[in-house]
């Protein structure tokens, strides 16, 4: 699990490295990546780094060999910065990354402190960095289990952070509780019982299969309509090791996707520190602020902005599938300078040579874009100079597919009433 000091926006700002680092490669196996533990002594790293670096003069390729070495080098001097190795241990990569042109390349170093500990000490030098170790930090999230049932059909589901997903759904074949005709009332009631034992051990068997190897399966929820879900809870169809798993057992209107949500939703005092659960909640506080008409919420890109020039923001609300920047444009006649805020398709017709943009105060072709920044990070750093809270909302919730397409992605909780 995450620790506390890991905000959502770290984790954020994490992935967005991550994604940015898998994109980049090498022209042979010349990008190194070190994973360093906490405890290991610095002066060890630089022992083996050295050895490594003598071991690649062994690469026939002249070329292969230098970018080898070079980036060994510069790993070397980025640890030597470290007295120790941080609690949470060290990443350092580094390279020659391809060029759009044959042989050229840019030599790049990244460092990071991992939101966990790591426990491998680690080597690689291949043509892409090695990100995997990284990825399942990011993946080892508390995990939920959802089962919803009736007697007619059942739904498993997982909870995880912010994301709910349905990972299997089947009929039952257990007959209604009318009869055919013909049949006598108990041979139907033996038949439909005998269908019914079925079911729940098939029920058994897949709750099995599913959850019982995750490793961070923290609890499981029972939902469904009617007694079904009891009977099947007392009866001895449960793994044992996943029986003490049971963290509620709640009545639903529905089963399928939206008895799972139910399940969810009935369930939430045991479930307060899911962060499916935090961004619902932060959501819902926006929503009661604008429907109430207290003032003291705004959204839309220039009204956040000025309430976070006025230090006026107690809660920034971005949304994930923000894809903006914040350009700056200067003439380099007149000097007029120019923020504005684009989506990411605009960036290419916007990236000309000298001459290509003119100026709006005096139509200079030395008008050009001096800066772009993320619009998440560019916001970010506004409220913590601010000291607003950043929660980066998820599009996986309604909520939070309601802040992107209805609130334009970026809104506010503020401090004092905007009138």
């Amino acid at each position: 699990m995450m620790s506390k000091e890991y905000t959502p926006l770290d984790r954020f700002r994490f992935q967005r490295m991550l994604e940015m680092l898998e994109g980049k490669e090498g022209r042979g196996t010349e990008l190194i990546s070190v994973y360093i533990p906490p405890g290991k002594q610095v002066s060890e790293v630089m022992g083996d780094l050295r050895e490594e670096w003598g071991t690649a003069s062994n690469i026939k390729s002249k070329t292969t060999r230098k970018n080898v070495q070079d980036a060994l080098v510069r790993v070397m001097e980025r640890l030597k910065l470290f007295k120790q190795i941080p609690e949470n241990g060290l990443v350092i990569f580094a390279g020659t990354i391809a060029g759009d042109q044959q042989g050229v390349g840019e030599m790049e170093t990244y460092v990071l402190i991992p939101p966990e500990p790591i426990s491998t000490y680690y080597y690689r030098c291949d043509h892409r960095f090695m990100l995997d170790p990284l990825y399942e930090i990011l993946r080892s999230e508390d995990e939920y289990g959802i089962l919803v049932l009736d007697s007619k059909e059942a739904t498993f589901a997982r909870l995880k952070g912010s994301r709910i997903e349905v990972i299997r759904e089947f009929s039952s074949g257990v007959p209604g509780k009318h009869r055919a005709g013909g049949q006598s009332s108990r041979r139907f009631e033996r038949l439909r019982e005998m269908h019914l034992n079925e079911y729940f051990t098939r029920i058994g068997n897949h709750m099995t299969e599913i959850f019982l190897g995750v490793p961070n399966l923290k609890g499981i929820i029972i939902g469904g309509t009617g007694p079904t879900k009891e009977e099947f809870v007392k009866g001895n169809y449960i793994h044992h090791e996943l029986r003490p798993k049971i963290l509620a057992v709640v009545d639903t209107a529905y089963t399928g996707i939206e008895g799972v949500k139910e399940a969810v939703e009935r369930s939430s005092e045991h479930l307060k520190k899911v962060r499916y659960f935090e961004e619902r909640q932060l959501i819902q506080s926006f929503l009661y602020e604008i429907g109430h008409d207290t003032g003291l919420a705004t959204y839309g890109e220039r009204e956040v902005i000025q309430a976070l020039k006025r230090v006026n923001v107690r809660i920034l609300l971005l949304s994930e599938g923000l894809d903006r920047f914040m350009v700056r444009f200067r003439c380099g006649e007149c000097g007029q300078e120019e923020t504005k805020i684009i989506e990411r398709s605009e960036l290419e017709s916007l990236e000309q040579p000298p001459g290509g943009l003119r100026c709006p105060t005096c139509g200079s072709v030395t008008y050009s874009m001096v800066e772009r920044e993320d619009l998440i990070e560019a916001l970010s750093k506004m409220a913590e100079e601010a000291e607003a809270r950043v929660e980066i909302i998820s599009t996986k919730t309604e909520e939070g597919e309601m802040l992107l397409k209805s609130f334009g992605g970026v809104a506010a909780i503020l401090k004092r009433p905007l009138y």
